[in-house]
């Protein structure tokens, strides 16, 4: 091929991929033109509402602020403490009285790094709206920036709220914010406290098992079971290992939980007591992380009395516990992370976001399912433990957890199963308002 027609075709390859090019630009820019259009109708009052967009940062945040009509009316950064939140309401407040109406903001990443300004914003009676990540990044597959920093991001979202009237996808990643009742924030935050502890409490006591089985393989075989509270006191009581072997009766009796059987269990492995040689190095360790279970445990005691008395004035709670094996923690757990049932659009959205329910995967002659990514772990994870419990205390629910086990499911999917109906159940219960009544 001569240079010329070489140059020719790349020419030609130019000029199609800028074509391309400006057929995207040109199909982005008629829909936002649409919206613009469309937003001409409003009237007066939404015209002038004010949007806010902050693309919420570690230690600060873009905030753009605009009009529906696609008017950019500034731009800045403020600090995440309390300087920058004032400075962040007064540029506000500004805009507020100077068009006399009122204020949505669209936050990426509500209840994360944002807190307090997400509380804040909400104490203002602001409408707030948190930006879905996953749809987002789809939103932005479907319409790709030349380029990407915090400024561009934050007027990413005040795009999303010109186009949120007109396209279903805009709509979706745009989530408004429902209010929740104090009771369920503090029940939310105490029980994450909870569960943080207790799977901390797991890790050490896996930790100690595997230690003990290193250092003394037969000192586990006088429980069989490193969970129990009399032989976590009994570790705990020396300052090394090596002394246990020599304890008498009088000083075992003393210790929490250690009567006269486990004192008898005890003296057998006195007898035959044997350490290997890291024994000196281990043992610090093993008492160490002992001591470490025993405060774990004091501080879920004390946080599952302050659930109990927050589970009282809890509505969404109260509820729940009316359901059979829906206990204390775990229906505290799921009132908490549900917080305000009315930002679900029915019962299969509450089903999906509890991880009750899978989503459909089907191709041609192909069927099947998927899960869901938005999922909240924790609620799922209280759930699982409830429906289990429910099933085995309700003969109707365990007969149906018994059809799908014969039909080839496993237990968790199985449970998840049954999962999905009671989410009927509990959506029109949290709704109304009314407890579980048991057929007989």
């Amino acid at each position: 091929m001569s240079s010329t027609s070489s140059m020719n075709a790349y020419r030609d390859g130019v000029n199609h991929e800028n074509d391309r090019d400006s057929v995207c630009r040109r199909d982005e820019w008629m829909i936002i033109r649409f919206a613009m259009d469309k937003e001409v109708t409003m009237s007066v009052t939404d015209q002038q509402e004010i949007r806010v967009s902050i693309d919420v940062g570690c230690h600060q945040h873009s905030v753009a602020i605009g009009l529906p009509d696609g008017r950019l009316l500034e731009e800045f950064d403020i600090e995440h403490k309390a300087t920058g939140f004032k400075i962040f309401f007064q540029r506000i407040a500004r805009w507020e009285k100077q068009f006399g109406s009122s204020v949505s903001v669209a936050m990426e990443g509500y209840n994360g790094y944002a807190r307090p300004l997400d509380r804040l914003i909400r104490a203002r009676a602001y409408r707030l709206y948190n930006i879905n990540n996953l749809k987002l990044a789809r939103f932005k597959e479907i319409f790709p920036g030349a380029a990407k920093n915090d400024v561009i991001d934050a007027r990413k979202g005040l795009e999303l709220f010109q186009l949120s009237d007109h396209l279903p996808l805009a709509k979706q990643v745009l989530q408004e914010v429902a209010p929740v009742s104090l009771v369920n924030e503090q029940l939310k935050r105490l029980t994450r406290r909870r569960r943080r502890l207790v799977n901390e409490r797991v890790r050490v006591k896996n930790t100690i098992q595997s230690d003990l089985q290193a250092v003394r393989p037969g000192l586990l075989e006088i429980t069989n079971d490193v969970n129990q509270i009399w032989f976590i006191h009994f570790l705990a009581s020396s300052k090394h290992l090596k002394t246990l072997p020599r304890k008498k009766r009088s000083s075992l009796l003393q210790i929490r939980g250690v009567g006269i059987q486990k004192v008898s269990l005890i003296e057998q492995w006195q007898d035959s007591a044997f350490f290997s040689d890291e024994v000196d190095l281990v043992s610090p360790m093993i008492i160490e992380d002992a001591k470490r279970i025993i405060e774990l445990n004091e501080q879920v005691n004390q946080l599952e009395v302050q659930i109990e008395i927050l589970n009282v004035q809890s509505q969404e709670s109260g509820v729940l516990r009316t359901m059979p094996g829906f206990g204390l923690v775990t229906a505290a757990e799921v009132a908490g992370e549900i917080g305000n049932v009315d930002r679900f659009n029915g019962e299969a959205s509450l089903a999906l976001y509890l991880g009750m329910a899978t989503l459909d995967n089907s191709s041609g002659n192909y069927k099947g399912s998927k899960q869901a990514k938005h999922v909240n772990t924790r609620a799922k994870a209280a759930m699982m433990v409830m429906v289990d419990r429910h099933r085995k205390r309700v003969p109707q629910s365990q007969r149906y957890y018994e059809k799908k086990r014969k039909d080839g499911k496993k237990h968790n999917q199985a449970i998840r199963a049954l999962g999905r109906h009671l989410c009927r159940v509990i959506y029109k219960m949290l709704v109304n308002n009314v407890g579980y009544v048991m057929k007989a």
